[in-house]
């Protein structure tokens, strides 16, 4: 009974090595954020509220973080659709915590009283990304306060915030036997 008991915690180390060794060989691909977008409207001073997708890369380590997401947000006889491509600069403020501040193009679909316009805009962010658990980051959360200025329907301004849950997807490279390198 003893040799078992051995053989099992000699397991669960492995699998603890295995899982911090392929953690050390993992490149983070891309960042999901999955959320909530409130927003107010400087102009007629009405809100709106929707969900909120965008998917996040790092084309260049440290110095620029692409963007792209959607957002359908639904007020008093109004629906709105922006799809956004926003350019960031990331900061580091510690092993958990992480701000960015960015800008981009916004395309945005409106319906409201049953007429449809399409309008460009330009919005202006600043992101803090909460990574909980250090040595996974795996998942985390983020708060995402926003300003946007419509160039059509009337040159509206907005302020938002969106908020939620950050997934965070990794390429695994494969150690070779014997040689410690990584190969892709």
């Amino acid at each position: 009974m003893n040799a078992t008991r051995w053989a099992w915690a000699a397991f669960f180390v492995y699998l603890g090595q295995a899982s911090a060794e392929e953690i050390q060989n993992a490149e983070e691909v891309a960042v999901i954020e999955i959320g909530a977008a409130p927003s107010r409207n400087l102009n007629d001073h009405t809100s709106s509220f929707g969900p909120t997708v965008a998917v996040e890369v790092s084309p260049i380590e440290n110095w620029l973080e692409l963007e792209a997401g959607v957002t359908p947000s639904f007020g008093h006889n109004t629906t709105e659709w922006s799809t956004d491509l926003l350019f960031k600069k990331p900061w580091t403020l510690s092993h958990t915590v992480e701000f960015m501040a960015g800008i981009g193009p916004s395309w945005i679909h409106t319906t409201e009283y049953g007429t449809t316009t399409n309008s460009v805009a330009a919005e202006a962010v600043v992101d803090f990304m909460f990574w909980p658990v250090r040595w996974k980051r795996k998942f985390g959360w983020y708060v995402e306060p926003g300003y946007e200025y419509n160039f059509g329907r009337g040159h509206e301004r907005s302020i938002g915030i969106s908020f939620g849950l950050l997934i965070a997807i990794w390429k695994h490279q494969r150690v070779s036997a014997g040689s410690g390198t990584a190969s892709k």
